[in-house]
């Protein structure tokens, strides 16, 4: 659906993994198109006593009619009315002399039985008769089928006995399935297989295919037949559907480069027929992420009725078609009668279903967007939900509750629900099988019940393991985000409490031992094998975080090198950060505790050695990104990292920095963008601004426009806050800031003399800023400011690299004192008549203190 050119450079800081982007990729910008909300709800719904009766979709009508169980375990006599279903009843055995199993389906059958007059209805009874499936239509009788293959692996039906019972069921939804839409790396042949198996298990009955990279879906190959090996799978996986009862659609993208006349009309009937002959019989047509002459709505309009009129209802059994139109998200959609939507609304053949996404390219589903649409487009639209995709944030994989869904809807809203995975099929299968309830029974949907079932059914024999990290991989980070690790609390060091200490310890110790339990449990090892890189990261995350836990115990001692030893052992290398921020996971509360709370040990270490508050800052602003860690990245004095809002700016955003308390401030240094060049994601109309209170904004500047770098420096003004405001401009693109720094300090400002390869990046050892080092790898010389006394380094060592020397001089260069730095924490007293310390050898200096 979405293209994330422009998402996927924005997401460089995080160190996504992400494959060479498409042709189509390369030739369409959707920089304006991403506005999602960054808030948080609370997922719905609790956990249910189903009686030990495991089904999903839920039934709408299940009743225990008696006391009683049908003993099954010498097979079931199969009466199949129609010959239609004996290849479908593999879970069960068939004897001659079992237990009747009788089904049937026809219209008139249905009424007598009380079954609704919908495709996919059915009506079930277990009584000491046997077992009657009684379908609508075949579909019907199959998803009975499927209903009676999960009772049958129930824990009510522990040893082949089934519960007697009456199920009266349908579908709330038209379309309900799966659209295999998002960039990167397309699903294995196997993958797809094993997903059409799930879709038929839990009653979807609609799988689109249009993978973005398959070049004979898209331009410029759409015009051609697939090759012999692609059409081939091609017809296996309409055969697959066909064994599942679901529509294969599909779908062709020809927009970016369609022309509009007879010759390429014909180009795109041809290539109808040729997916008409491998078994097709469901199309579709997406122009989303496109620019130029295609997105012309009433050439659209035009072909499709055409194609409508001449191939769709001609040919034999071919189903109702399907458009994604250019305009699918009410986000950038024209809203008055004379946009692309209002135009499908008045030409269009009311036959053919219009995709939609909602409010925005990620967004939840709602009455109101509902509304929006249906009004223009005159048709109850097909919800294409932009999860648990993850082609813009592949850094991420989804594994949280399906919710966000309106339990209200019914068919005059929508005639369907589509969702569009991850490129990881087989761990998108624990959201499926929550869309797959939700479109089925919408009013009964109960996220939290649906998780946990989910969870039950997909990991029988790994569920505590596969739960333990699935809890905690559930947010984006950025645009549509989803609640995370609700169950676990972390705190701040000043709110400590042992309870609160014990419980997040225990829980860090089972996120450690996760991924060695779920690889060796998990029968499905196609799914350990998508979750491979994020378990190896999960695991870390685990024990750092419970060495943090470790760490505020020793601080507590009042032992400072035991302390700093420990504190240092426990940070991340760059090359450590690098994996994590490629595998994410715990982005919501358990790294953003690992990092605040090793932030905060260090700078409550600084204040008791020196009794000053050290010159860190917290980021602050109008996006709601700037409350998480990811605000650090503009913090870190590494112009090459950057912090990124991820989500629209607008004429109220604002970025800035609280410098914790009330400072004089001489000098502010902004850098926005990801570069200095030609990047589009900055304020390019702003200006920068302080305040004492954070209410009464006062300028630093005049108004600055199109400026990447912007310095300033002045008189000293007082102010904890400062910030720079977006003023009025066309821009919408996302904001970045590579550095935000409030009074850097530099050489000319110190009481003493630096001598180093590069005396600038070795300011980062005198910054009062214990979170920032400087990587030492020769000799770093400094003079004594007078009467100083005593020198205390905070360091890392690392003893592969050699020997750490530290010498004082006197005046004349004579060395009075030389020691071995054999800890990160020292402590010294200076030698009478020293001026003048030299550190030699590899090591990390994060502050150096003179007192």
């Amino acid at each position: 659906m979405f293209n994330p050119k422009k998402l996927l450079k924005a997401l460089i800081a995080a160190c996504l993994v992400c494959g060479s982007l498409s042709a189509q990729e390369q030739g369409f910008d959707l920089s304006t198109q991403r506005s999602e909300s960054q808030s948080i709800h609370t997922i719905p719904g609790k956990m249910l006593d189903h009686k030990g009766i495991q089904l999903n979709p839920t039934p709408h009508s299940l009743k225990l009619t008696e006391k009683g169980q049908l003993d099954i375990t010498k097979g079931l006599r199969l009466n199949d009315k129609k010959n239609k279903f004996s290849e479908d009843l593999n879970f069960i055995v068939l004897a001659p002399k079992g237990v009747k199993l009788t089904i049937d389906y026809g219209s008139k059958l249905a009424a007598k039985h009380g079954v609704k007059s919908i495709s996919g209805a059915y009506a079930m009874s277990i009584n000491n008769k046997g077992v009657s499936i009684i379908g609508y239509d075949e579909k019907g009788a199959f998803y009975g089928i499927q209903t009676l293959r999960q009772l049958v692996d129930s824990p009510a039906s522990a040893g082949k006995k089934v519960p007697y019972l009456e199920i009266n069921d349908y579908p709330d939804l038209l379309y309900r399935g799966v659209v295999e839409g998002f960039y990167g790396t397309p699903w294995s042949h196997e993958v797809r297989l094993s997903l059409i198996n799930l879709y038929g298990k839990f009653k979807m009955n609609y799988y689109l295919y249009g993978p973005k990279d398959d070049h004979y879906h898209s331009c410029p190959n759409w015009r051609l037949p697939y090759p012999e090996k692609e059409a081939k799978n091609i017809k296996e996986l309409v055969e697959s559907c066909n064994r599942n009862r679901v529509d294969f659609v599909w779908a062709i993208h020809p927009g970016q480069d369609i022309k509009w006349n007879d010759e390429d009309y014909t180009n795109l009937e041809n290539k109808f027929n040729m997916m008409y002959d491998l078994g097709v019989r469901s199309f579709a047509i997406f122009f989303d992420d496109i620019d130029g002459e295609g997105t012309n709505p009433r050439k659209q309009t035009e072909l499709l009725n055409k194609l409508n009129a001449n191939f769709v209802k001609v040919k034999e059994g071919v189903k109702p078609l399907i458009v994604c139109p250019t305009d699918y998200s009410k986000l950038w959609a024209n809203p008055t009668p004379q946009g692309s939507l209002s135009i499908y609304g008045n030409t269009l053949d009311p036959s053919i279903n219009v995709f939609w996404t909602g409010d925005a390219v990620c967004s939840d589903l709602t009455k109101e967007t509902m509304d929006w649409v249906n009004s223009r487009i005159k048709r109850p639209a097909l919800y294409w939900w932009n999860f648990p995709v993850t082609d813009y944030v592949r850094h991420i994989i989804m594994q949280g509750p399906v919710y966000g869904l309106e339990t209200t809807l019914t068919p005059n809203d929508l005639c369907g629900l589509i969702s569009n995975p991850m490129e990881h099929g087989e761990a998108s299968k624990l959201a499926l099988y929550g869309v797959a309830d939700y479109s089925w029974n919408t009013a009964d949907y109960n996220p939290i019940d649906n998780w946990e079932r989910a969870l039950t059914e997909l990991t029988p024999e790994a569920k505590d393991a596969y739960r333990t990290f699935a809890i905690h991989s559930c947010d984006t980070e950025t645009g549509y985000r989803r609640a995370e690790s609700w169950e676990t609390q972390t705190f701040a060091i000043d709110n400590y409490t042992e309870e609160a200490f014990h419980a997040l310890f225990k829980e860090f110790e089972k996120i450690e031992r996760t991924p060695a339990e779920l690889e060796e449990k998990c029968a499905n090892k196609a799914l350990v094998s998508e979750l491979h890189p994020w378990l190896i990261e999960f695991g870390k995350l685990g024990t750092r975080g419970k060495r943090a836990l470790e760490i505020l115990k020793i601080y507590q001692t009042g032992d400072h090198a035991a302390f700093w030893t420990a504190y240092t052992n426990n940070l991340m290398s760059e090359e450590q950060r690098k994996s994590f921020n490629a595998h994410k996971s715990g982005t919501m509360k358990l790294q953003p505790f690992y990092e605040n709370t090793m932030n905060d040990l260090a700078n409550e270490f600084f204040k008791k050695l020196t009794g000053e508050i050290p010159t860190v800052y917290k980021g602050i602003g109008s996006f709601n990104s700037l409350k998480t860690t990811q605000s650090n990245l503009m913090l870190d004095n590494d112009s090459t990292t950057y912090y990124t809002s991820g989500t629209s700016q607008n004429d109220r955003s604002w970025i800035g920095v609280d410098l914790g308390c009330v400072r004089s401030v001489a000098e502010v240094s902004v850098y926005q963008g990801r570069n200095s060049t030609n990047d589009v994601d900055y304020f390019d109309h702003a200006l920068l601004e302080y305040s004492e209170q954070g209410k009464d904004w006062k300028a630093l500047t005049d108004s600055l426009k199109n400026q990447y770098d912007i310095q300033w420096k002045g008189e000293p003004v007082k102010a904890r806050y400062v910030r720079l405001k977006k003023l009025p401009s066309r821009k919408t693109n996302w904001a970045a800031i590579r550095s935000f720094e409030v009074n850097p300090i530099n050489l000319s400002s110190l009481n003493f003399r630096i001598e180093a390869k590069d005396p600038q990046e070795a300011l980062r050892a005198f910054d009062k800023h214990p979170g920032t080092s400087y990587a030492n790898s020769g000799v770093l010389a400094f003079t004594l400011p007078e009467n100083t006394t005593t020198c205390t380094l905070l360091a890392k060592l690392d003893a592969s690299k050699g020997p750490v020397k530290l010498q004082q001089l006197a005046s004349n260069g004579k060395v009075l004192s030389t020691i071995t730095i054999d800890t990160p924490f020292i402590k010294m007293n200076l030698v009478k008549g020293a001026v003048k310390i030299a550190i030699e050898g590899e090591v990390e200096l994060f502050e150096i203190l003179l007192n």
